[in-house]
């Protein structure tokens, strides 16, 4: 008679595991998500650099892929 009413109780330590996994991987997805745009923009930054440095110093090819380059120019 006590196995019947142990079935119909919900383990609620597992139940509250169970969601707190699942918004954390929805967390971990949306962080995921929302990073892609500065991925791309390394990624850009990475080319620009190897192509810019080929013709200048590391230095001034990195200040020209910020796009800064117009400021440090020597007149």
């Amino acid at each position: 008679m006590t196995e019947a009413k142990d079935k119909r109780k919900f383990d609620w330590t597992k139940i509250f595991i169970g969601i707190s996994l699942l918004l954390c991987a929805c967390s971990l997805a949306f962080i995921s998500v929302s990073l892609r745009p500065v991925a791309k923009w390394a990624n850009y930054q990475s080319v620009c650099v190897e192509q810019e440095s080929i013709k200048a110093p590391i230095s001034w090819a990195v200040r020209k892929c910020n796009g800064r380059s117009k400021v440090y120019q020597v007149k």
